[in-house]
């Protein structure tokens, strides 16, 4: 159980931030940047759900993708280092990973295949949904430089889950917009 009864400590005032091992990091080190991302996520996640709370088919899977980025954040802020700590570490999982292939597949069941790229846009809800696949791109972009990165471990589950999350807020984002009938299209050279 989380207790927040004081929120600020004064300790990250010399640039430096307490990881759930207790070790501190720069605030510009690679595993802050990867969960200070996924935690960015997740308010541009709840600002999108602002748009999705009458689409229940999407918003229940986003009320559990907001947990589950928690459950993320949590992950990568408690690195695996080999030593024991005093609890059991939350770590992403492969159920977490299957239930977003799940929904993609529920939703896509209902999609036209695409004949050209999608641009973001055509509902609100649509437009928030692909700022959420760019931005967990990005986090994902992160993730797997943290993993290459000499004495880090990154569990494959946590790689898996952003990948298949932004294919989620894709396909999402097309199912709002009336199941791919209101998608804006990209039309190659159309400016020129």
């Amino acid at each position: 159980m989380v207790v927040l009864n004081r929120i600020y400590t004064r300790g990250g005032d010399d640039g430096t931030t307490a990881l759930g091992s207790g070790e501190r990091r720069p605030k510009y080190d690679v595993r802050v940047e990867s969960y200070g991302t996924v935690d960015e996520l997740n308010a541009v996640l709840g600002l999108t759900r602002l748009h999705t709370g009458a689409i229940p088919e999407v918003d229940a899977v986003l009320a559990r993708v907001q947990n589950d980025l928690f459950d993320l954040g949590a992950d990568l802020a408690t690195p695996d280092t080999g030593e024991p700590l005093a609890y059991e570490p939350l770590r992403i999982v492969q159920s977490q990973v299957d239930a977003l292939e799940a929904a993609i597949d529920a939703l896509n069941a209902d999609l036209s295949p695409l004949r050209s790229f999608v641009l973001p846009g055509g509902s609100p809800a649509s437009a928030h949904l692909h700022l959420c696949r760019t931005v967990c791109r990005r986090a994902e972009r992160l993730v797997v430089l943290l993993s290459k990165t000499e004495g880090e471990i990154v569990g494959t589950a946590a790689v898996r889950y952003l990948n298949r999350l932004s294919d989620y807020f894709f396909v999402a984002g097309r199912w709002v917009n009336d199941k791919g009938a209101a998608d804006v299209l990209w039309v190659p050279g159309k400016n020129r």
